[in-house]
């Protein structure tokens, strides 16, 4: 039975406004930086409880200047703040709309992919008389080397029958 489990249409013009905003966003955000993989992994990340201990420790120093080294840069440390929290609301959009995107191209792809599984064993049954064979064999090569799949407990006494089964 056929899978259809989204159908969606993206006009050039749609196609085109959505460039045209991600453009934008990448213009408008030229200051993001991307930080090389090392780099990445080395740095302290300051997670939820060190974000809670973080604000609380920040809010102290300043409300108590007078214990504070100028070398600490705390203004710079409230603007990295001030910055974080600014990004946060717009990152959790962006990223809300990239999971939506991602499983919308899922179920395009899984849509595509049942699909295509059906017409091969269309092509297996019926393709032979249809001079299709050799369309099919080559088609076939990506199921190569998954021949039917066994459990352990089935190993002694499945027959295999030279269909595939696709997982």
């Amino acid at each position: 039975m056929p899978q259809n489990r989204i159908t969606l249409s993206l006009p050039a013009a749609k196609l085109n406004a959505v460039d045209a905003a991600i453009a934008s966003l990448e213009s408008a955000l030229t200051e993001l930086v991307a930080l090389d993989p090392k780099d990445r992994t080395r740095l302290p990340r300051m997670g939820g409880k060190s974000e809670t201990f973080c604000r609380q420790t920040l809010s102290a120093i300043a409300q108590n200047p007078q214990i504070v080294n100028p070398s600490l840069e705390l203004p710079s440390a409230l603007a990295d703040l001030a910055a974080f929290d600014a990004l946060r609301p717009r990152r959790q959009r962006l990223q809300r709309l990239l999971e939506r995107m991602q499983d919308t191209e899922t179920l395009l792809g899984s849509d595509v992919l049942a699909t295509a599984l059906e017409a091969y064993g269309l092509l297996k049954v019926s393709g032979k008389s249809q001079g299709l064979a050799s369309l099919r064999a080559g088609l076939g090569v990506r199921f190569k080397g998954q021949g039917r799949r066994r459990t352990a407990a089935n190993d002694d006494t499945a027959e295999d029958n030279g269909s595939t089964d696709v997982a």
